[in-house]
């Protein structure tokens, strides 16, 4: 497998330099604060008002601003610097508090008294009804201190949970293993042409692809997000050009294709996904849609799709589906990747010889100068922080069997997260096995007698680190020693910690959430409580069609076809990017994106890479960070114009 030409050639992309530097000064302090004090409130008060935060737009826009500050006062900034502005303006656009406006809410809905389910609720994520502090609308008051202190412990946790068995696995994945992490590139090159953006000598390549997928996003956004969001505040309904999220064919071919979610999602991001992607991995995932394609309407009529009928759209098919056969075989084709990935490595460990680097010498002494730290120590900080999970679970829930928590933070975790990561290392693909947390706790009612629903709100300890993974490779390829990253991490914390307690303050004593000062939450939140609610329930009556869902049998056949289908592969020396890929179009989480992203790649294979050559694997991935940059600043300023316009017509002044 490590033979295999495409894996080389992304792996080769982008060398890791030989000389780190932290990149940590008072110009990243200074970062922290600008993030946590102006975009984070701007974020949450959007997803409050039109539904959606800033997204990848406050990232680029962070970093555009600073190094234009840098100009002006005759400095610049090293690209160590500008990719921690990166790292950190994506951790702290999340909102810690956000979540506490929630459960004040869950707490004193509708939903929860139409369902009974109010006196279930745990007074340990939020007060009880009828308690001053709700009435008051203030985080600053006694019965908030159990929440807000649980909250800043889960965050501490999670802070230094991503050094344990994230880091780890970066380093069996990428220093021994030697997988290509085809997206790591794109944020590390990203970076590194606005770096270059900065300087004064003439810039090179990576500024040029970078702006000109920067116009083309721009260009996309103005029709694909702009002007629908700008005419629907103007006129009765927006205008689309484009539909949005895709185009809708599933009821037009359910007559010759039963079951099978059909349509064509229009984004030209995801041509530039493709060409980014590995050619073997888009092909399979062609593949595995094709497949799908093939053996829904044969399923259907076998009766094993006994949920869909005529009538369904994508998001309903693809639903039901998964309750029937997809979620059980995708559980068993991960697990069929785990298995392979487990005995390449232990093979990687026999078949070193003498006289070279073996696999446990790469594992134990990493590159000089990266600022890692022992591999013993990251083992160690994974297992004090789940046994801190696991701790904090026993103690809030004490009658749920403590077994699973067990069983969630040493069996479950370990091996979702090295299946994820082996995903992201060869295809760029994150890998969730669908439902598990949610059979686990009907699993745990229906058998071991529980009967409650504070397991719901409980920190167990079901994490995926794959993406953790791919971050670490970012780090890497970038220049930045991981000292500086953890350095980052200590001042961000407290930063967004604050910001995020007195932001969440100041929006909910403007008015009560939700409310017509902030449309979004007053239209959906109900609905999303009820769903919510509704799920919980099933650990009250003991069982559920989420646990009905699974079925061993499925899961057993989607492991045994995954072992085969790679060893046919590797017998006859085929791309083994291939069942990667197959495994992604089997997933159907994205099944009308398919289509865009063949295209991408078959262009960039059959007409890109013949006119650059070699070249052409560095230029893609800087043309869809630009392209992404576009697109996020065009998303930025629609919502800001929505904003505007919204807050005019409702708000009290």
């Amino acid at each position: 497998m490590y033979k295999d030409k495409e894996i080389q050639e992304y792996r080769d992309l982008l060398h890791a330099p030989e000389k780190f530097e932290e990149g940590f000064d008072w110009k990243t302090v200074v970062g922290a604060i600008f993030i946590g004090f102006l975009m984070m409130p701007g974020s949450m008060y959007l997803q409050l008002v039109v539904g959606q935060g800033i997204g990848p737009a406050a990232r680029w826009v962070t970093i555009i601003l600073f190094a234009e500050i840098a100009k002006r006062s005759y400095s610049d900034l090293k690209q160590q610097e500008i990719f921690l502005l990166y790292y950190m303006a994506g951790a702290a656009l999340a909102s810690p508090f956000q979540g506490l406006l929630w459960n004040q809410y869950l707490v004193q809905s509708d939903a929860a008294r139409m369902l009974g389910l109010t006196e279930y609720i745990p007074a340990w994520i939020a007060p009880q009804p009828g308690s001053a502090s709700l009435v008051e609308r203030s985080f600053f008051h006694r019965d908030w201190l159990i929440p807000i202190l649980l909250l800043f412990g889960a965050q501490f946790i999670q802070r230094i949970d991503q050094f344990g068995l994230g880091y780890a696995l970066f380093r069996i994945t990428s220093d021994v293993e030697k997988l290509p992490f085809p997206m790591a590139p794109v944020g590390a090159l990203g970076t590194m042409a606005l770096a270059e953006s900065t300087e004064d000598k003439q810039k090179s390549w990576k500024w040029r692809v970078f702006s000109i997928g920067g116009i083309i996003g721009l260009f996309f956004g103005a029709v694909y997000v702009l002007l629908p969001t700008v005419s629907g505040l103007i006129f009765n309904e927006p205008i689309r050009l484009i539909p949005i999220p895709w185009v809708e064919l599933t009821r037009h071919t359910e007559e010759i294709l039963p079951a099978v979610a059909t349509g064509i999602q229009l984004d030209l991001g995801l041509v530039f996904l493709g060409m980014v992607l590995p050619f073997w991995a888009v092909i399979g995932s062609m593949i595995g849609f094709v497949v799908t394609m093939m053996a829904n309407p044969i399923l259907y009529k076998f009766g094993i799709l006994s949920r869909w009928h005529p009538g369904m759209k994508t998001v309903d098919t693809v639903f039901a589906n998964n309750f029937d056969f997809y979620m059980s075989f995708s559980i068993g084709l991960g697990l069929a990747i785990g298995i392979v990935g487990i005995w390449q490595f232990v093979k990687s460990l026999r078949k070193s010889r003498a006289g070279k680097k073996s696999a446990l010498d790469a594992l134990f002494n990493p590159p000089p100068g990266r600022g890692d730290f022992n591999f013993w120590i990251a083992i160690g900080i994974y297992v004090f922080s789940t046994s801190a999970y696991v701790a904090l679970c026993v103690w809030l829930v004490p009658s749920f069997p403590w077994i699973f928590f067990l069983a969630y933070g040493f069996i479950y975790t370990p091996v979702i997260s090295y299946i994820s990561a082996r995903m992201e290392g060869i295809a760029g693909q994150f890998v969730s096995l669908p439902m598990v947390r949610e059979a686990s706790f009907i699993a745990g009612a229906k058998y071991f007698g529980y009967h409650g629903i504070e397991i719901w709100y409980a920190p167990i300890p079901i994490h995926n680190y794959g993406e953790a993974t791919v971050n670490f490779r970012q780090i890497e390829l970038t220049g930045t020693s991981i000292r500086g990253i953890i350095k980052a991490e200590v001042v961000a914390l407290p930063i967004v910690m604050v910001a995020s307690l007195l932001f969440s303050q100041f929006i909910w004593r403007l008015a009560p959430i939700p409310s017509s000062n902030y449309p979004y939450a007053q239209e959906l939140w109900h609905l999303q409580a009820l769903n919510t609610l509704l799920m919980q329930s099933s650990t009250l009556e003991g069982n559920s069609l989420f646990y009905q869902a699974l079925n061993g049998i499925y899961v057993f056949a989607g492991m045994g076809l995954g072992v085969l289908v790679y060893g046919v592969l590797a017998v006859f020396g085929l791309p083994i990017l291939l069942i990667y890929g197959v495994v992604r179009g089997l997933g159907q989480v994205n099944p009308h994106g398919h289509i865009l992203e063949l295209v991408g790649a078959l262009l960039g294979r059959f007409f890109f890479y013949k006119r650059y050559g070699a070249m052409w694997r560095q230029y893609a991935p800087v043309l869809l960070a630009g392209f992404s940059c576009g697109m996020g600043l065009t998303g930025m300023f629609a919502m800001g114009f929505a904003l505007i316009l919204k807050s005019l017509g409702r708000l009290a002044y």
